[in-house]
């Protein structure tokens, strides 16, 4: 096989798109970022080159790129992390999965439709980031330490008070214990009205 400007720009641009993607997951400092995004679509390129050309016809080209769909799982898989009953990781698992398609299309020679799928990707992260900044809300862990002279009820009265749903409680050993569910943008806002209308109360850990 003679030597392709051809085949280098299709592994550049699959590599370069699945960058756009990483490099947005990385500002994010999400778990998988640019480095990872441009490999797998870079990968993913040359793995659909080689369907292509290297045999020749004799092989069915798609069954090389169903490979790599099904073998993205397992690196999607390794980016979803369960913690303090929030399961994280997800975007940044499609958007490899995303990544691996585009790196496909671009190894097939279908620049426009990679570079469309690689708009509408960076597109939707931003958008839906902006989204859950303002309007999403988020469950945060707080403990609170009292005087001792505090009545624990009297907290969690405060906190219907300021609208704010509490969804688990405890109280151990003069500390409040509160899993409150309030909106992204108000959260730190809204725990200082909550401490500055309690007496004898401050914030000892937030999460």
């Amino acid at each position: 096989m003679d030597f392709d400007w051809d085949l280098i720009l299709r592994l550049f641009m699959g590599g370069m798109m699945g960058g756009l993607i990483g490099l947005e997951r990385e500002f994010r400092a999400k778990e998988a970022g640019l480095r990872t995004h441009f490999i797998v679509a870079l990968g993913s390129a040359l793995f659909m080159m080689i369907s292509q050309f290297a045999f020749n016809g004799r092989f069915d080209a798609a069954r090389v790129a169903a490979q790599v769909v099904s073998g993205i799982g397992f690196i999607g898989a390794g980016v979803i992390i369960f913690q303090k009953n929030v399961v994280r990781g997800v975007t940044t698992a499609a958007g490899l999965w995303v990544a691996a398609a585009i790196g496909l299309a671009c190894g097939a020679g279908m620049y426009w439709l990679a570079g469309a799928a690689t708009l509408m990707t960076v597109v939707c992260l931003e958008m839906m980031h902006l989204v859950h900044r303002y309007v999403a809300e988020k469950v945060v862990e707080v403990t609170l330490s009292s005087d001792g002279e505090t009545d624990p009820l009297s907290v969690l009265e405060k906190v219907k008070a300021l609208k704010l749903r509490a969804e688990s409680y405890s109280f151990t050993g003069g500390k409040i214990h509160l899993s409150l569910r309030m909106r992204r943008k108000d959260s730190l806002q809204t725990l200082q009205n909550l401490v500055n209308k309690l007496e004898g109360i401050r914030i000892e850990d937030l999460n």
